[in-house]
């Protein structure tokens, strides 16, 4: 299972085209408010989600997404448990994946110490202790992805598909989807 959490304010794109690209590869992925059955974006999209954040199984998941958008990020930042589960996923050892502004995140609650980490542009001050690779659009290091904007989205979605079913897979979706 994918948890794509949404925080209102939360970038469309970046969280949406990662969605349809994992589900057209047959993985399980489910949107994810912090609140209430609803989430809408920065701009306007009202989205009905799957699941909240209590609801959310880490025995059950095989990655957790953080989508970007200024205000979505604000939102993810301000919930103490987003980061605890963050956390948990880090140490059971599941991919962690952010983009855009969400990436800063993990770097202000020590995941990117070390690691290569791509954010979006002007961010990359906030990439504390990690290893900016700001001339990428999407950055594998280890079990964590990153990625830059929400022009990213398809290479980012495209990722995670890789990451969690091989690039065989991926390069089908990339074909079904004529990217």
């Amino acid at each position: 299972m994918v948890y794509i959490l949404l925080a209102e304010g939360f970038e469309e794109a970046e969280a949406l085209v990662p969605a349809d690209l994992l589900r057209r590869a047959g993985i399980e992925t489910a949107l994810v408010s912090l609140e209430g059955e609803w989430a809408v974006g920065g701009r306007g999209m009202a989205v009905r989600t799957d699941l909240t954040l209590p609801q959310v199984d880490l025995t059950r998941a095989e990655m957790i997404v953080l989508p970007g958008g200024r205000t979505g990020v604000q939102g993810l930042g301000r919930e103490p448990a987003v980061e605890a589960l963050v956390q948990e996923a880090v140490d059971r050892g599941l991919w962690v994946a952010a983009i855009c502004a969400a990436p800063t995140l993990l770097a202000r609650w020590g995941q990117l110490r070390g690691r290569r980490a791509v954010c979006y542009p002007g961010m990359e001050g906030d990439l504390r202790g990690a290893l900016p690779q700001m001339e990428e659009s999407v950055v594998v290091d280890g079990k964590l992805i990153t990625g830059r904007a929400a022009g990213s989205a398809f290479d980012f979605g495209l990722a995670l598909v890789e990451a969690l079913a091989g690039p065989e897979r991926a390069r089908e979706v990339r074909h079904g989807i004529h990217y």
